[in-house]
């Protein structure tokens, strides 16, 4: 399994699928909460490397992070170039306007458009024709702060995806869960739980992943991701001429929120 797939199953137990059924392997009715079964499982090691062969899907992200806002990710991603784009969405219950931004990103970087003020910004700095600011992803706490929220979900996203597949025996004694069935967008889906409270919806025709849900580490709200139309993908990233680094421009990315 590749490392960047076992640091998936590990650290964030994203390996979870479905069943296509509703009773156990006695032919019994089931009830939210019972084991998986072996069939469950050996689909269950299985649903990330489904991801990748699929090639891409459509994906909406949600993260309330606070009393009153609420962080929206709504986009498309390639699992087999590891790259995505998304239109970034903040929303406040207080009256304050939406702030909306549009990201591309990779493990590595991410990079940040539409952002009021940034094009006279960077025309004063002698870059007039530039759209996007890069920047390195964040997603381990520094000494002086914290990791930048819209990087751990991109990171949570792209890692939705595998080479090959895990082993079904990590999930017949790992604490995986048959949790039912219900609709997401008009599809129906099979629930699992998994430890540490986290939650799988799977499509129950087609066994892709439909949904995952966890809750972020020490921060102690819920993000969730609901993925679409799984299929092949091509996403561009800016161009040279479009991009500058944000390390070049330091005030006006921190001016900016970058």
């Amino acid at each position: 399994m590749p490392p960047r797939a076992r640091r998936l199953v590990v650290a964030a137990g994203l390996s979870l699928a479905l069943t296509s059924g509703c009773t156990g392997d006695d032919g019994g009715v089931r009830a939210a909460g019972d084991p998986v079964t072996e069939e469950e499982a050996a689909v269950l090691a299985a649903l990330l490397q489904r991801n990748e062969q699929r090639g891409g899907a459509d994906f909406v992200v949600t993260a309330p992070y606070g009393e009153d806002e609420l962080l929206t990710l709504t986009g498309s991603v390639d699992f087999r170039s590891d790259v995505g784009r998304a239109q970034a969405v903040t929303s406040f219950d207080d009256g304050r306007p939406e702030d909306v931004r549009t990201l591309f990103f990779t493990p590595e970087e991410v990079w940040v458009g539409d952002v009021p003020g940034l094009a006279d910004a960077l025309a004063g700095g002698g870059a007039p024709s530039v759209s996007y600011l890069r920047r390195p992803v964040t997603t381990v706490a520094a000494a002086d702060g914290a990791p930048l929220l819209v990087d751990v979900l991109t990171e949570v996203l792209l890692n939705l995806a595998a080479r090959t597949d895990d082993d079904p025996r990590a999930f017949l004694d790992g604490g995986y869960t048959w949790e039912g069935q219900r609709s997401i967008d008009s599809r129906l889906t099979t629930l699992f739980g998994a430890p540490g409270g986290r939650t799988v919806a799977v499509d129950a025709s087609d066994d892709v992943l439909t949904q995952f849900v966890t809750t972020v580490a020490d921060a102690g709200f819920d993000v969730t991701i609901t993925l679409s139309d799984h299929g092949i993908r091509r996403i561009d990233l800016p161009a040279e001429e479009q991009t500058a680094e944000a390390t070049a421009y330091p005030d006006v990315a921190a001016l900016l929120g970058i």
